[in-house]
């Protein structure tokens, strides 16, 4: 019955396409992050095609009053889905006004508090309806030309699509207000507002980069967005097509749903991306960077009608930001990453049965296969047609939305390749076809070693071992280095020694963090080998050789603890709270022991993002030091919006409950919790 009923409201909306052009929107708004409310006045301006009765705008319990249609009172319908004006419409010109206010249950986030100065209010649209904090359209086919106007209090700063017309303050409150200049999808419209600082740069064709980034984290800048200009010039360039909008910002929000998400102008992305240069060898921000870029032309500029051309979005998206990786990394870096996603892709399609045109396809079927059809494609049909074809279908399309066929329709127009035919492989199976990857894999010469070095898997050692070697000592990329180190594993070390040397003199901080992870007992005659890894520029690799070594020697444990003490890593103290969790099983490290469990207890917090969290409530738990404190922070963990955190601590209550001595703990606290967490603590012991 559900899927009659979505055919139905689906069926309803696009008839609504056919009869009504929304053309712009005015909305003059304002937060209240104390509430977690919004509200404001709202002005549509729109045009009817054909006679209708109804017409439709879609609000999630949303509160309406003082609806006028040109300036008269109308007759309306709040469904607390959708907002329906009824009038005998004619065709022409109209306007809607009307004020609203809700209190977003998904959609609009609300990060931290004013009383710890750490206030962030964001948006994600897409996949969550921006409808459920502004009325606007479900429906990706509807664009619309937005303008928002937000108040709130002037400490923050605000950011929205478009470039901003004026910015006052008065009385406290400051006012923003930015325009937009194109339609877009409403599953694009964006905010994000708190304290952030900001440098701004300039494209070679004069469009604006403003990069924010919080004011503590002011100095990773340059090391967070790195070549981020060399992208953007070397994009508007390889694509062809002018960047469509008159800006472009990036801001990283805390606790932010996905790696990045390309709003129109202006991209959110994760903050674990903000990085030092240490972290930087770990975690780049540079392949989001370049995804979140393209999609301002795949996705913002042309827009998949449906579900089942999603890859029309991500899979150019992957594409292009391959190609970006390639300009700045070069040539081998980017054909590992597709043997990288061919491996991927090859073991998927074993158990995944949902091709790349299909609604419900994998996030790695839209992504990778999509990409690696364009690649494909671009091979067969040459570089000058393919570019061809990608700008005429941009600019026949722009501002629009489109399907699978209006891309093929410009590649016919350039090429008699038989699309047919790849489509059916391509988009239309499952199967990853691996000779044809593999062929065009084999160009590239460090791949060429690669697949020799794969063959070589079951071969004695001592037959193998002389190529392993020229191997490590070439300069092939280092991730041909990987997969020899990787072979590695199961040999025995006398048989390895050597090799894991010329691994360790290479240099390279991928192929020495491999040998890192290779060992779960060190030899002690390579002890001093394996401690020069704690000196690498790699928060990861110095994640792993601490705790190895500390487990693998402990008549050693101090030394370690006195070299890492002061040890933080990334944003998400990977390395500070190991460090503590360390030092806490240390019974003659002569540290205070009671002010390390704080700390690690505080990490666990509502006042951290949920990734230390998460980091410091694993290491709570395993070791034990559990206490109020840490189960009211474990609860609260529940009632998270990252489902992934949420699951985490449900996960970990239902282990602790089958103890009678924490499960008393549990129900001891109930009291002390709010309402939502009370909610979900009093449903799991139940259960």
């Amino acid at each position: 019955m559900k899927y009659l009923l979505f055919f139905i409201s689906t069926f309803t909306f696009a008839q609504q396409t056919q009869f009504v052009d929304f053309k712009s929107v005015q909305g003059k708004i304002a937060i209240n992050p104390v509430e977690r409310a919004v509200s404001g006045g709202i002005n549509y301006d729109f045009e009817i095609l054909k006679l209708v009765d109804t017409i439709k705008i879609d609000a999630q319990n949303m509160e309406f009053s003082d609806l006028k249609l040109n300036g008269k009172s109308v007759n309306y319908r709040n469904t607390q889905k959708q907002l329906q004006i009824i009038f005998n419409f004619k065709k022409g010109k109209y306007k809607l006004t009307f004020q609203y206010s809700a209190k977003p249950k998904q959609t609009m986030y609300f990060i931290g508090s004013e009383a710890n100065d750490n206030v962030q209010i964001w948006t994600q649209g897409q996949g969550k309806y921006t409808s459920h904090w502004f009325p606007s359209f479900d429906d990706v086919n509807e664009k619309v030309i937005f303008n928002l106007n937000i108040t709130i209090n002037k400490d923050y700063l605000v950011i929205s699509n478009g470039t901003l017309k004026f910015k006052a303050a008065l009385d406290g409150l400051s006012v923003w207000q930015y325009q937009m200049q194109k339609p877009m999808s409403s599953y694009l419209l964006m905010l994000a507002i708190g304290k952030f600082e900001k440098q701004t740069q300039k494209s070679k064709s004069g469009i604006p980069l403003e990069m924010y980034l919080e004011p503590k984290d002011a100095a990773k800048f340059e090391s967070t967005y790195s070549d981020s200009k060399r992208m953007f010039d070397f994009l508007e360039k390889e694509i062809g097509v002018k960047y469509p909008w008159e800006i472009y910002k990036q801001v990283p929000v805390r606790d932010f749903l996905y790696a990045g998400m390309e709003n129109t102008s202006a991209t959110l992305f994760n903050t674990r991306y903000v990085v030092d240069s240490t972290g930087f060898e770990d975690r780049s921000y540079t392949n989001v960077n370049a995804h979140e870029l393209a999609h301002q032309w795949f996705g913002n500029l042309v827009t998949a009608e449906s579900g089942k051309h999603h890859w029309l979005q991500e899979g150019f998206a992957t594409y292009y930001s391959l190609l970006a990786e390639k300009e700045i990394y070069g040539e081998d870096y980017f054909y590992s990453k597709l043997y990288e996603s061919a491996q991927q892709l090859k073991f998927a399609s074993r158990t995944d049965t949902i091709p790349v045109l299909n609604a419900k396809a994998s996030s790695l079927t839209f992504y990778q296969k999509g990409a690696w059809s364009l690649f494909v494609l671009h091979e067969e049909i040459g570089e000058k047609a393919f570019k061809k074809a990608v700008k005429n279908y941009l600019k026949k399309h722009a501002f629009q939305s489109v399907n699978t066929l209006d891309f093929f329709a410009e590649i016919k127009k350039v090429s008699n390749y038989d699309l047919d035919a790849f489509s059916k492989v391509w988009l239309e199976e499952t199967a990853f076809n691996t000779q044809l990857a593999n062929t065009l894999l084999l160009k590239n010469k460090s791949i060429q070693v690669l697949f020799e070095v794969e063959k070589l898997k079951n071969i004695p050692l001592s037959a193998k071992k002389e190529f392993l070697e020229k191997t490590l000592q070439s300069e092939v990329h280092f991730s041909v280095k990987e997969a020899v180190v990787n072979q590695l594993k199961k040999e025995g070390f006398q048989d390895k020694e050597s090799l894991l040397t010329l691994a360790l003199e290479t240099k390279n901080v991928q192929v020495r963090q491999a040998v890192a992870a290779s060992f779960i007992e060190i030899p002690k005659n390579f002890r001093a080998q394996y401690e020069t890894l704690l000196e690498d520029k790699s928060y990861q690799t110095q994640e792993i050789a601490l705790y190895s070594l500390w487990n693998n020697f402990p008549e050693r444990r101090t030394q370690y603890l006195e070299k890492s003490k002061t040890w933080v890593g990334f944003n998400d103290y990977n390395l500070r709270t190991l460090w503590l969790t360390l030092a806490l099983s240390t019974p003659d490290y002569v540290v205070d022991k009671a002010a390390l469990a704080n700390e690690l207890i505080t990490y666990s917090s509502r006042n951290y993002e949920a990734n230390t969290r998460q980091n410091a409530l694993e290491k709570l738990l395993a070791f034990k030091i559990i206490n109020d404190v840490v189960l009211v922070n474990l609860v609260n963990a529940t009632t998270h919006h990252m489902w992934q955190f949420s699951k985490f601590g449900r996960d970990n209550i239902r282990k602790l409950l089958k103890n009678p001595e924490t499960n008393a703990s549990l129900e001891r606290i109930v009291a002390d919790l709010n309402e939502a967490e009370q909610f979900q603590l009093n449903r799991l012991l139940k259960e």
